[in-house]
């Protein structure tokens, strides 16, 4: 009897167990910054391929060497099975006179796996899709950009380094998510900077911070001055050498987007160690106003990866920077919106 009773209880167990993960998502397939293109070959092989290619697999801005914004791959939507519906990231297009009036794009998440984003075009006309395509290709980009961005953000929300989220709201009353694998290697009255260099290819995220004065502070010319300025504590194996901005060759590039329904400076481009050491890769910093206490809040990650595909890492660092939460964000909805590049 008691073994029968231990059977019964196994089997409701393992019943219960599977009515919840019938009602669980399966985890999404596919690396980071991979589309999956979902469209017919007369369309995939012709200008509406064209479209999207202009757009996810154009150069990204500041990089040392061409590297695109997605890595690409391409279906029929007749091999469009139940395997390729749990790929990460999924452009769809659906022609169907019969369906459909008018093109339309929609924007979905977590459809068939998680995380997923799907950006799913329909039209009634095959001759409508190229040019809708490229009407909208900048917004789907973003759309993709953004969800990517926003998952590696969330994983940093839940593995992060304490002690070094510690120190930065001690010195500066902010909330970084400092992933799990930095370590805290300075720490100054208005400078914080750790940094990843176990293996290949290194990651480092600073903070800093002054009074805020005037918008003037917000210009493309006023932040590379004081990145300059501000960075020239970070030295390399060679004596003397600095930290500096690279403008020549790639200049640097500046946008404004929203981060908690508030203004943030993104400054992104090239730097380079000066006064003998031969190093250098991408950044990207944001910049805010902290509202409260009257400062402007500067958090920028550098990558270094000589001779090395840049892309995957660059943004894995970048997404720290959406993880910043300034005093007057605590009591805000999370809004970020990524409206460039």
């Amino acid at each position: 009897m008691k073994k029968i009773g231990f059977i019964l209880m196994m089997a409701c167990v393992a019943l219960c167990g599977c009515k919840k993960a019938a009602g669980m998502k399966v985890t999404a397939t596919g690396a980071i910054y991979e589309v999956l293109v979902v469209m017919n070959d007369n369309l995939w092989q012709g200008a509406s391929g064209d479209s999207v290619r202009a757009y996810l697999e154009a150069d990204m801005p500041c990089l040392p060497q061409m590297e695109s914004y997605f890595t690409l791959s391409h279906t029929n939507v007749a091999n469009y099975d139940d395997a390729l519906k749990a790929t990460r990231n999924i452009l769809f297009v659906d022609v169907n006179p019969e369906r459909y009036t008018q093109s339309k794009i929609t924007y979905k998440k977590d459809v068939y796996a998680h995380p997923q984003a799907l950006a799913l075009v329909t039209t009634p006309s095959v001759a409508e899709v190229a040019g809708f395509l490229g009407e909208n290709g900048k917004a789907i980009q973003t759309f993709f950009l953004r969800q990517e961005l926003e998952r590696m953000a969330s994983f940093y929300q839940k593995d992060y380094n304490a002690s070094a989220m510690s120190a930065i709201q001690k010195k500066f009353g902010v909330s970084l998510s400092v992933p799990g694998d930095y370590q805290l290697i300075k720490e100054e009255e208005d400078f914080l900077w750790c940094c990843n260099d176990n293996g290949p290819k290194r990651k480092d995220v600073v903070i800093w911070s002054y009074p805020y004065v005037d918008k003037n502070q917000l210009t493309k010319e006023a932040l590379c001055e004081k990145r300059d300025s501000v960075l020239k504590r970070i030295n390399a194996y060679v004596e003397g050498s600095y930290m500096g901005t690279e403008y020549n060759i790639f200049p640097p590039v500046m946008q404004t987007i929203s981060m908690h329904n508030a203004y943030c400076a993104e400054l992104r481009g090239l730097w380079k160690m000066k006064g003998g050491a031969a190093m250098g890769g991408p950044f990207v910093q944001h910049t805010r106003i902290d509202e409260i206490n009257q400062r402007v809040i500067t958090v920028e990650t550098f990558v270094y990866a000589a001779g090395q595909k840049k892309r995957n890492v660059y943004r894995q660092a970048e997404a720290i920077l959406y993880t910043l939460q300034l005093p007057q964000d605590v009591n805000t909805l999370r809004d970020i919106n990524v409206t460039g590049e």
